[in-house]
């Protein structure tokens, strides 16, 4: 499969903003503003509270919605946690490992391995994000760390397992921070990713869609979508402005067919 055949995916992760209002007009604002593209997935990905209400207010509607992160374990007496399985019959889409849950929540490479297992079981289809801090970016380690975030979360998984897989590629110094890895060096690292999934389970890698994430704006989106082996992105502030989020979406098309 040719990038050109990837479908392209746009998230936007709300992460811990909106109130239900806000939430409702902002799902709204995308829905009337974002083109429905045949070759573009948009996701939206609201706080947990937000989920059920924005299914009945997109029903209808191509935009799918997420979950930002889910709990490692079915069910049980884990109070303040919300599992794989609750969110499944709303939600197509989950992420996993994203750098601040790892950063921030003490999330470890075993708990995002299990994560993304408990994911996959209930059908849905996990966002796995890999990424270095700068730090480890300054010491030359940016390869090290995602490989091992790579290894420990797929390695084991079943081709038909990997296929459902999204992974995002994220340095940690990018996010939040308005300054965005180069287009350049998110595609060195994307392709390293494709090639490390190729290795494991051939033509499957070829087809795995690989996002950028990291202080995404509709103005540099186009830059990072020339790259052959990114697919996408995962918008965090840019998309609780839905001028700016559809911008996104739009310039998957100002792009012209990418190879591999």
């Amino acid at each position: 499969m040719t990038a050109g055949e990837r479908r392209w995916l746009i998230a936007g992760n709300w992460k811990m903003h909106t109130t239900y209002e806000e939430a409702l007009e902002l799902a709204e604002a995308i829905q009337r503003r974002c083109p429905s593209l045949p070759n573009v997935e948009v996701i939206l990905i609201p706080p947990f509270p937000w989920i059920v209400p924005l299914v009945e207010r997109l029903r209808g509607s191509s935009i799918a919605l997420g979950g930002q992160t889910c709990s490692a374990y079915d069910q049980g007496a884990y109070t303040g946690e919300v599992s794989a399985r609750m969110i499944a019959p709303f939600c197509r889409y989950v992420i996993v490992g994203h750098s601040e849950r790892r950063r921030l929540f003490g999330e470890t490479d075993e708990v995002v391995a299990a994560k993304l297992r408990v994911a996959l079981r209930y059908g849905l289809r996990p966002i796995l994000c890999v990424g270095e801090s700068l730090e480890e970016r300054e010491a030359g380690a940016t390869l090290h760390v995602v490989e091992r975030q790579l290894r420990s979360a797929c390695e084991s998984l079943s081709l038909a397992e990997c296929e459902r897989v999204v992974i995002a590629y994220e340095p940690v110094w990018a996010i939040g921070t308005g300054k965005p890895a180069t287009p350049s060096d998110a595609q060195s690292v994307a392709e390293w990713i494709r090639r490390w999934f190729v290795l494991r389970f051939g033509d499957v890698g070829k087809e795995l869609r690989i996002l950028y994430g990291g202080s995404v704006t509709a103005e540099n989106a186009p830059g990072f979508f020339k790259a052959p082996d990114i697919d996408g992105a995962l918008v965090g502030g840019a998309s609780l402005d839905a001028t700016q989020f559809c911008g996104i979406v739009e310039a998957t098309q100002s792009v012209e067919a990418r190879s591999e």
